[in-house]
């Protein structure tokens, strides 16, 4: 035996030694979340339990990024831990999460990387769908799309926030990269039509202009309809990701076609339950304002005076009347903080109405 042999099998048996160690410590760390559980369910022998605890979740999180010694990256460990607390937890009970479906879209991505492999994914073909899932406790929770960095607000998902008594538990952010697929087999040069949603095409403007223009381009309800269709129909293709390029068996005639590069969309996941400080939170609210000179300055004014850093502000027509308005705000705080509590009060002095959407951690992932 050489001596590279001879130090490759060392380094072999030593890494099968540490698999060893790392399998009996995620058991024993499995063992202790079914302690968890059985603490909780005696103690609440008559209550609904909630074994999910978003704070406690993202401080763990924070924590193993920050403390991590490397090779690995800091965000690469966090996902890992995020695999070993989704199954953990799914011993305790298994979570069902209703997305924007079909499956293979990137809501199911986001809920995925969010929760982990471990839950079920229960797709949905609206987002008033999953509203209602969630608020018949079919599903423990729901994700939804809310933004996207190069289109902006998801309409759809701000109004329903206005009649639902659902809150935001938290927030999962999605770099979002779109491919030209088609079947194996299709001739790039003879495609006669491209299949997306309709954001995925805004999304991809000036690339399809420049190497497809001519292409007939069909909005359909979501990417992974497109793939659907592109598996089907000989020479056509989709604008979709990973996902559905992976479930529907397609290749790749271009990859990362999007127009921008940091092409990112926000998703909010939705509960039943208010979510505890974990110390880096964010609030969202929706507020209604008098119609009289300076209502926005006023609005505003409590923001600046107490120092909270707003991050969106969005104006969405309100269903009450013809020309009233609704301000969709998220801003750094949790409704438990002193100075945010200060500033709701403030608020509501101000505001017609003042709806509190719900205080969740920032986003780890």
């Amino acid at each position: 035996m050489s001596d590279e042999q001879a130090r490759l099998a060392e380094l072999r048996d030593e890494i099968d030694d540490i698999d060893q160690q790392i399998m009996a410590l995620i058991s024993a760390r499995a063992s202790c979340a079914q302690e968890v559980a059985r603490v909780k369910l005696a103690a609440h022998p008559e209550d609904a339990v909630f074994f999910y605890r978003p704070e406690r979740e993202a401080q763990v999180l924070r924590r193993i990024q920050e403390e991590n010694p490397g090779p690995l990256s800091g965000e690469e460990m966090a996902r890992l831990f995020r695999e070993i607390m989704s199954a953990c937890l799914a011993l305790e009970k298994p979570m069902h999460i209703a997305f924007l479906g079909p499956a293979g879209t990137f809501t199911q991505s986001a809920a995925l990387k969010h929760f982990g492999h471990s839950v079920v994914s229960v797709p949905l073909p609206a987002i008033d769908a999953v509203f209602r899932e969630v608020e018949s406790g079919s599903a423990h929770y729901g994700v939804v799309p809310v933004e996207n960095s190069t289109e902006g607000m998801i309409s759809h998902t701000l109004d329903m926030f206005m009649s639902s008594p659902l809150k935001i538990c938290g927030e999962v952010q999605l770099r979002i990269h779109h491919h030209l697929l088609a079947a194996p087999g299709t001739d790039s040069a003879e495609l006669t039509r491209i299949y997306s949603h309709q954001q995925s095409f805004a999304q991809c403007r000036q690339w399809l202009d420049a190497h497809r223009y001519g292409v007939e381009r069909v909005a359909v309800s979501s990417n992974a309809e497109a793939a659907r269709r592109a598996a089907e129909e000989p020479g056509t293709a989709a604008i979709a990701g990973d996902m559905a390029a992976e479930l529907y068996g397609l290749n790749k005639l271009s990859d990362k076609i999007e127009d921008r590069p940091d092409n990112t969309t926000r998703f909010l996941i939705i509960g039943r339950e208010s979510v505890s400080p974990s110390g880096h939170d964010k609030t969202s609210i929706l507020v209604s304002m008098r119609n009289k000179p300076g209502a926005l300055y006023h609005l505003l004014e409590p923001f600046h005076l107490k120092d909270i850093s707003l991050t969106r502000i969005e104006t969405r027509p309100s269903p009450s009347g013809t020309w009233a308005y609704v301000f969709y705000i998220d801003f750094e705080g949790h409704m438990e903080d002193r100075g945010v509590a200060d500033l709701l009060a403030d608020l509501e002095g101000e505001a017609v109405e003042l709806k509190r959407l719900g205080s969740y951690p920032i986003g780890v992932l």
